[in-house]
């Protein structure tokens, strides 16, 4: 599975069959079954069917496909049983049918021999029975990671994870699990789109877990867990996303928690509320003002409309009375700045732009919000994550890792 909080886009190689969890290795399409595309011949006459006058040439006899796909197993001894029954009845069917292969079908007969007597040696030694139970409970571990979880990783957050213990989340820990997404049934999709995917949805929805971004720490990263082209055949196909300490011998202490199983009535309204801009605000473009400003005025946009829902939803409830006059506060300022917001969607140039802008990052005043947070019992400490807004268009910085 995979780890570090942003997207990273190089992946560490995956280690071998063990159900790690690394963050990717891509995965080939699965081979066909030996049966697949074998070439029959009708059984009949002992000449071929198409005969000479079909053809200026004489042809020569097709190989036996099912020699073919012995030969395969025996050199692969995935199933060196199955290579060497093929191997027989590939032998029975040239001789039937006039074929050619009996020298693949003898090599694969042989080869799958000596992969049958490998096996017995290992299974009486136990080392295969300890690498297929091994990959098995990774990958059983793996998928018992509920949202909810707190676990220690002996091997870190960062590269190929084998195995995680499960922790009480109130001591110390190495990760938290918010969120677990489950892909589709069929073929390993290949590292890159299993990255890509658990990038998206564990950015999405960790502020479904952790609605009060106040309270997260700020050494505090997505990290994420994603299954292997191996632990893939295993049947593991869930990305699991988590919180984890960007400083590497730091950890986490306490839950990160706090949503409708954790927070009251009033502290979801206004969190549902405060996090409707937020969320606007995250969906900055990737570009500048100065290289696309039309991508940066929608944006102005979207903020000005989420910062009007804000101010709807936080008049709309009927907050307690320590925290009737506060809230209020709160909202007479969205309008300012909504209106700031509006303006810079509505700019023509880029220096207008930036104008309005300016103007809208700072007309802001956290010690409003502290107010209103603190009479609802939230997180009373200001983020300074919130500097970032003062770059348009410079995108969010992460990082990646692998378990």
């Amino acid at each position: 599975m995979s780890t570090p909080p942003p997207p990273g886009p190089h992946q560490p190689p995956e280690p071998y069959s063990q159900g790690q969890y690394p963050v990717h290795p891509p995965g080939p399409s699965q081979p066909q079954g030996p049966f697949q595309g074998t070439p029959s011949a009708p059984y009949g006459p002992p000449y071929q069917l198409w005969g000479q006058g079909y053809s200026p040439y004489n042809r020569p006899a097709p190989v036996n496909g099912v020699a073919i796909a012995s030969l395969v197993l025996g050199l692969l001894c995935f199933v060196p049983a199955a290579g060497l029954v093929l191997g027989l009845i590939a032998l029975a069917q040239i001789k039937k049918r006039g074929e050619r292969g009996r020298g693949l079908a003898v090599a694969g007969s042989v080869l799958s021999s000596v992969g049958l007597a490998l096996w017995a040696v290992s299974l009486s030694t136990g080392f295969v029975l300890d690498v297929w139970e091994g990959a098995k409970n990774a990958a059983k571990d793996s998928a018992s990671m509920n949202k909810g979880t707190c676990f220690d990783s002996p091997s870190g957050l960062e590269g190929a994870a084998y195995d995680f213990d499960e922790v009480p989340c109130a001591g110390a820990h190495d990760g938290e699990v918010f969120a677990v997404v489950t892909l589709p049934s069929g073929a390993y999709p290949g590292d890159d789109e299993v990255t890509d995917t658990a990038d998206d949805k564990c950015y999405a929805l960790q502020a479904s877990y952790a609605m009060d971004a106040w309270a997260v720490p700020e050494d505090v990263d997505v990290y994420y867990l994603v299954p292997t082209r191996q632990s893939w055949r295993l049947g593991d196909h869930e990305i699991t996303c988590v919180f984890g300490n960007t400083e590497e011998d730091a950890g986490l202490t306490g839950s990160l928690r706090n949503d409708e199983t954790t927070l009251d009535a009033d502290q979801l309204a206004y969190l549902k509320a405060a996090n409707t801009q937020d969320a606007a605000l995250d969906s900055a473009p990737d570009a500048t003002p100065d290289d696309d400003l039309s991508a940066n005025k929608e944006w102005a946009r979207r903020v000005s409309d989420a910062i009007s829902e804000e101010a709807t939803m936080l008049s709309g409830h009927r907050w307690p009375a320590r925290a009737r006059k506060p809230v209020a506060a709160v909202a007479g300022e969205l309008e300012a700045l909504r209106k700031a917001w509006a303006q810079a969607a509505g700019a023509q140039d880029v220096d207008t732009f930036y104008e309005h802008y300016d103007h809208a990052v700072t007309i802001e005043d956290p010690g409003t919000a502290v107010t209103a947070r603190k009479a609802l019992g939230l997180d009373t400490t200001p983020p300074s994550y919130e500097d970032d807004y003062a770059d348009p268009g410079a995108g969010r910085a992460g990082a990646e890792a692998e378990v």
